[in-house]
């Protein structure tokens, strides 16, 4: 039975998995190397929470309640006795590979461990382990408390038990489920990484403005923002990550990153969290 859940990370992606894990009943372990990043987290999500009790879509009492069952911890060793581990650090490679040797070495034999990597195989994740069996992708989608979908990625050796707790666990969290198949960008980011890239290119080419790149697929195609916005807010140097995963992953020149995108990441232009991207967030 699961009953604790480590959330490994305390960012944007990880403070929002740990709220919807604690709100659901599940006792939470909230780790990251800062304290200064997890106290951040914890004032993130009880705003978010309360926000939510003034819409009404929560009562009052469940913010507290919510709040009393998330535990920080900037020692990993702490998460031994979790049952499910949800790793959430920033999209590297070798910074993924390297926290799933430490966690299996740490987190009990029979916990289940997951990835909510947007784009890089499960199944090289799961290498990394002891128990490739146990190991699962299960990307959240952002922000994590409002997005209904979780993304689910089995990988070559991940068993038809560690599928069916993950599926229950997506199900708990009152949320819909999507399987894909372990490809670089799964079925999402293969599909959206692409078209924010190509608006990329087309403002790099002189199509049109970052402004009416954005209108014409808002209203044109009815999407709720349009992709530099999205790009932003997702941030520039993670959707650089997810086109090279994407590029290296099937050596299709049509994956390629567009220059503009590489030299803004370069410059530190990376979107909404650093106050400039496509826009400027003062």
């Amino acid at each position: 039975m699961i009953t604790t859940i480590a959330v490994l990370g305390a960012g944007q992606m990880g403070n929002g998995i740990a709220h919807v894990f604690g709100q659901c009943g599940y006792q939470v372990l909230l780790y990251d190397i800062s304290d200064k990043q997890l106290t951040k987290a914890l004032t993130s999500i009880e705003n978010n929470l309360q926000r939510q009790a003034k819409k009404g879509s929560i009562p009052l009492e469940l913010v507290s309640q919510t709040m009393e069952r998330i535990t920080t911890t900037v020692q990993m060793q702490e998460l031994a006795r979790a049952d499910f581990a949800v790793e959430a650090v920033t999209e590297i490679e070798a910074l993924k590979l390297e926290l799933f040797r430490q966690l299996d070495r740490i987190i009990k034999p029979d916990a289940y461990l997951a990835s909510n990597t947007s784009s890089i195989p499960i199944t090289r994740i799961a290498a990394a382990t002891c128990r490739p069996e146990k190991v699962i992708g299960m990307h959240f989608m952002n922000p994590v408390p409002v997005m209904g979908l979780v993304e689910v990625i089995r990988g070559h050796a991940t068993s038809d038990e560690t599928f069916q707790v993950t599926s229950e666990l997506v199900e708990k969290l009152g949320k819909e489920l999507a399987v894909s198949q372990d490809y670089p960008g799964f079925i999402v980011n293969r599909i959206l990484i692409p078209m924010i890239n190509e608006a990329i290119f087309a403002l790099y080419e002189g199509i049109a403005s970052v402004e009416d790149i954005d209108k014409g697929m808002k209203l044109g195609t009815n999407q709720p923002m349009g992709p530099l916005t999205l790009a932003d807010f997702i941030g520039l140097d993670t959707v650089l990550a997810i086109a090279n995963v994407l590029y290296d992953g099937f050596k299709d020149p049509k994956y390629r990153p567009c220059p503009l995108l590489v030299k803004m990441v370069n410059a530190g232009h990376l979107g909404k969290k650093a106050g400039k991207g496509f826009y400027s967030y003062p």
